[in-house]
């Protein structure tokens, strides 16, 4: 069974969709001691006057911010193929992560990685005797890749290329000592794939990406590493699918789509004796997004092959063992579903679902053998716990609960929530209550609106963020705005050029709506969002300075003009789809909007309170951003405080950061919405 089980596929080959989404692990360059610091360096508030500020937030809580926001201390469990080792990550008194493997026979334990100052952003198995890993340089998304044994020997930086940012793609479970990666280290804007030895390191290019008129933006590789197909981009809009029906022939063009519609191989089907036939997702002709079984060869459908009729497919999952067959289908509605098919898996699913009643599972591991499944299971008052399912036993052994100290009858309920807009459309959300709701107390208002904007969206499940606000009195809501994704291409490309319009009216009926319920305290309401939410809290306080008490920035824009000229190499070849879903400053009348909607040019109608948040080394949202908001509220008279991280980016990954984050976060709201004074 194929299963998420070696890396979690950091993107290297970013859309337009995806170019803002919130992220807690990335940033721009390394700051050392030698570097000049980021931005303006005055403008950060000092750690004094932000504990000033955190020291707000008092009462008699029963758990701290620590207990939210501390990572686990132990996590990241996995099998090795043959299931011999179990790994697993383990943090240490300084915080840091290290890589073990445990002997499932003997029980012996060897710490096979440490992480030393530089943070592992992902590891994996290779093989059953070498490990993979993925690290960057001080969070500058460079991400390189490196291995080990499993004993910890024969460390090897597999990609040591300066400026290059590496992404593993396809595990070559057939050829264990190859893997195949992509980099941008001939050209930064572009990436090529190469074969990779883990254990030489002897790198071979696969295809040469050279045309930068019409670039390759995907690869897609068989079971047996052979590339069969292509992505290219045409006109900076639009994208045509090549194949060929072998390595002697030539690409031809299948399929032709703009940016507006998806179409793309999700699997090459082994099953059949069709050797052109392939599993792809698919909107084109239609608003949701299906599986298809398709030709290649003859370009056409052969069969839908899983759909819904309300919400976007997600994907498939195939057991490699036997021949490929698929095990269930996937997608996430108003929580994550997931369709089985295969007869084993209908036996499995069905143990799981008796098993975890009233939870959601997955399968994060498997062995080869399928002799052993790794279980993760949560829910929204769950953090998470890993189980292990053996076959031939049938048994369900319980390995960990990866935030113990967090109960879960103290926890908050998520509930989605749908409702209509002002326009008419149907847009779904969720809102995490505290308890004293259910006593008929109307609570305050966090409106929370995720990043992306554009094909991103919120889920169902347990939040570290939202619990905290609701052990803290607060509701959190959270909407999927139009241009959220999963919910079909209509609301998807309704967003398309309402950032600082329509995407915000879409808050504002969502905050009527559950003011309607009688959840919430209509006078005290205060919007935080991080990336594409820093730049809607900062749009909502210039376009409804009455509606919010306070706001908080996290890693946000706040001046399009200035955050379109920033942008890393590799999202230079998507600048005309970026100019097609946002805005064209080119474009008399979109330069207009642009003013109009960028906060930084507007501040003369903010008047409510800001707590500015910025990684000083961020590639996405560059720290200038913030610098500005605050440079220029500050000369207004406005305090403002600002919390600036100097080896972070665009969003904090190390652990001591974040818990600062929250404890000065939950002070400013304190101060704001319960009326706390300095």
């Amino acid at each position: 069974m194929q299963t998420q089980k070696t890396f979690k596929k950091l993107s290297i080959c970013f859309t337009v969709c995806s170019l803002f989404q919130f992220s807690t692990v990335q940033a721009q360059s390394t700051v050392t001691e030698e570097q000049e610091l980021p931005g303006n360096t005055s403008l950060p508030s000092s750690k004094e006057e932000l504990a000033k500020i955190a020291a707000l937030e008092v009462g008699n809580f029963k758990y701290e911010v620590e207990d939210y926001f501390e990572r686990p201390k132990t996590s990241g469990f996995q099998f090795s193929p043959d299931g011999k080792y179990f790994s697993y990550r383990e943090k240490d008194e300084n915080g840091k992560r290290h890589i073990f493997v445990k002997n499932t026979e003997t029980g012996k334990i060897s710490k096979a990685i440490e992480e030393g100052k530089e943070l592992i952003r992902d590891y994996g198995w290779a093989n059953n005797n070498r490990l993979l890993y993925l690290k960057d340089e001080g969070g500058n998304e460079n991400y390189h890749l490196f291995a080990a044994n499993i004993d910890g020997g024969d460390q090897k930086a597999l990609t040591p290329f300066d400026g290059a940012r590496v992404q593993l793609t396809n595990m070559l479970k057939d050829i264990p000592d190859e893997v195949i990666i992509q980099m941008n280290k001939d050209n930064p804007q572009v990436f090529e794939p190469y074969k990779l030895n883990i254990v030489s390191g002897d790198l071979k290019k696969l295809y040469e990406n050279t045309d930068m008129t019409s670039p390759i933006m995907g690869y897609d590789f068989d079971k047996n590493g052979t590339l069969r197909a292509l992505t290219r981009q045409v006109n900076g809009t639009e994208y045509e699918l090549l194949y060929r029906i072998s390595e002697d022939s030539p690409f031809e063009v299948v399929q032709k789509t703009d940016w507006k519609s998806t179409f793309s191989i999700i699997g090459f089907d082994y099953e059949g004796s069709n050797p052109h036939q392939a599993y792809v997702i698919t909107n084109v002709g239609r608003d949701k997004k299906v599986i298809a079984s398709y030709d290649l060869k003859e370009k056409k459908v052969l069969e839908i092959v899983f759909e819904n009729p309300t919400f976007d497919v997600g994907g498939l999952s195939r057991s490699r063992k036997r021949n490929y067959e698929i095990d269930y289908f996937h997608y996430e509605g108003e929580k994550s579903h997931i369709e089985p098919i295969s007869a084993h898996y209908q036996k499995l699913h069905k143990k799981f679902t008796i098993e975890f009643k009233g939870k959601e599972f997955n399968i994060a591991d498997n062995t080869d053998d399928e002799s052993k499944y790794l279980l993760y299971v949560t829910s929204d008052k769950l953090y998470g716990e890993y189980y292990t399912y053996d076959v031939s036993k049938d048994k369900f052994t319980k390995i960990l609960n990866l935030m113990p100290q967090l109960k879960e009858g103290d926890m908050a309920e998520m509930k989605s929530i749908k409702f209509k807009t002002r326009d008419g459309l149907t847009l779904y959300g969720y809102i995490t209550l505290p308890k004293a709701v259910k006593k008929g107390e109307k609570v305050p208002l966090i409106v929370n609106p995720h990043g992306g904007p554009y094909g991103v969206r919120d889920s169902w499940g347990f939040n570290p963020e939202t619990q905290l606000f609701a052990s803290r009195g607060y509701a959190t809501l959270q909407v999927n705005y139009r241009g959220s994704g999963g919910y079909g291409k209509e609301i998807f490309l309704a967003g398309s050029k309402q950032i600082g319009r329509k995407m915000l009216n879409d808050l504002e009926d969502a905050v009527a709506y559950v003011i309607e319920q009688g959840w919430v305290d209509k006078d005290k309401k205060a919007i935080y969002g991080g990336s594409y939410g820093g730049l809607a809290t900062l749009g909502s306080l210039v376009k409804t300075p009455d509606l919010y008490s306070c706001g908080i920035d996290y890693v946000g824009v706040s001046n399009l003009f200035t955050f379109v000229n920033s942008f890393p190499a590799y999202w230079k070849p998507f600048m005309k789809q970026f100019y097609a879903q946002w805005y064209d400053s080119e474009n008399p009348e979109e330069k207009k909007i642009m003013e109009e909607v960028s906060p930084a040019l507007n501040t003369d109608k903010i008047s409510k309170p800001l707590f500015v948040i910025q990684g000083a080394n961020d590639p996405r949202v560059n720290i200038n951003e913030s610098d500005q908001i605050v440079e220029t509220l500050r000369a207004k008279g406005f305090d403002v405080p600002y919390m600036v991280k100097y080896n972070e980016g665009h969003g904090f990954g190390h652990e001591e950061n974040r818990i600062e984050l929250y404890k000065t976060m939950m002070g400013f709201l304190a101060r704001h919405l319960k009326g706390k004074t300095l």
